[in-house]
């Protein structure tokens, strides 16, 4: 989604320099799906080291992961990043506020895993209290990587959305989490103390363009920083038979110092939208828990037992 600082505001490639990129994920991705020798030991207590969270206890090959094969092209052109505006690709600063925030949150999710029930001692519930303290994709609600948003940004796999449209509503089912976001036309927001999941979204047709503009989202919308002041504004285009243009604009002043804008096509599929069933399958949380539990209890058998 942001573009890499060494390219400061160089909003295209050239076509050599799109072809380059996508070789090189290509070669990426072609080693990281090679098979995992089925004989290797486990990881040792606590992770390896690696990146990745926790400690990276390992893992399955990433067969599973399809984020695109190629740069995205807009108007015939390689772009550099999603985000448009400000020039330089990237988000604005972040409030003080919601760089605290931030912080807290990351330093719980890569806090050094030495297998032991480190958050014990700090003040305030440990991020394994309760099943709520977790995040909303943990809990299946809504999918990570704001797939359903809004903005309805792509992720590692699973970016297949379908539009259903009426006279009166039009609906956007997300592969990612079954999220299902229904935009009602020429219609008005409800009162604030209405909070959604994916914000209460209405539209309206500028031409050719559909127009949707989103608010009352919940304390934590599905876009990673934003808080429950964030408003959206996206429009959807028809560029050619077999492609939409999805650009929106963010304004969130309790999170960001500046409004912020990206853009990406929607090319046309002729698969399926297959039903995704997380919470069915949602037996991490299960374990998160459990073995916070266990990890619970042997520190305090070991404090029982004078060790």
């Amino acid at each position: 989604m942001q573009r890499p600082e060494a390219l400061g505001e160089k909003l295209t490639l050239t076509e050599a320099e799109g072809l380059q990129a996508a070789a090189q994920v290509a070669a990426s991705k072609a080693a990281a799906d090679a098979a995992s020798d089925p004989n290797r030991e486990a990881p040792p207590a606590g992770g390896d080291g690696s990146a990745g969270p926790a400690g990276n206890v390992g893992g399955y090959n990433s067969f599973w992961i399809d984020f695109g094969d190629t740069a995205i092209k807009i108007n015939g052109e390689y772009r550099t990043s999603i985000i448009t505006d400000p020039p330089n690709g990237r988000q604005p600063e972040m409030t003080p506020l919601a760089g605290m925030k931030m912080a807290k949150f990351f330093g719980q999710v890569l806090h050094e895993n030495k297998g032991d029930a480190w958050w014990v001692d700090q003040a305030g519930p440990g991020p394994y209290d309760d099943p709520e303290l977790m995040t909303l994709s943990d809990r299946c609600l809504i999918g990570f990587g704001s797939t359903g948003g809004p903005p309805m940004l792509p992720t590692f796999y699973n970016n297949l959305k379908r539009i259903v449209q009426t006279p009166d509503h039009v609906l956007i089912l997300i592969e990612m989490v079954h999220d299902a976001r229904i935009i009602r036309l020429n219609s008005t927001h409800p009162d604030e103390s209405v909070r959604k999941w994916l914000g209460d979204s209405i539209g309206w047709w500028e031409g050719d363009t559909l127009v949707v503009d989103t608010t009352n989202f919940p304390d934590q919308p599905s876009l990673y920083g934003a808080s429950r002041d964030l408003h959206v504004v996206e429009r959807f285009q028809r560029l050619d038979e077999e492609t939409l243009l999805y650009s929106f604009t963010v304004d969130d002043p309790s999170s960001w110092k500046a409004p912020w804008s990206g853009e990406y096509p929607w090319p046309a599929a002729d698969t399926r939208v297959y039903e995704y069933a997380c919470h069915e399958g949602n037996y991490a949380m299960e374990g998160i828990l459990k073995g916070a539990r266990l990890l619970e209890r042997e520190l305090a058998e070991g404090i029982a037992g004078g060790n």
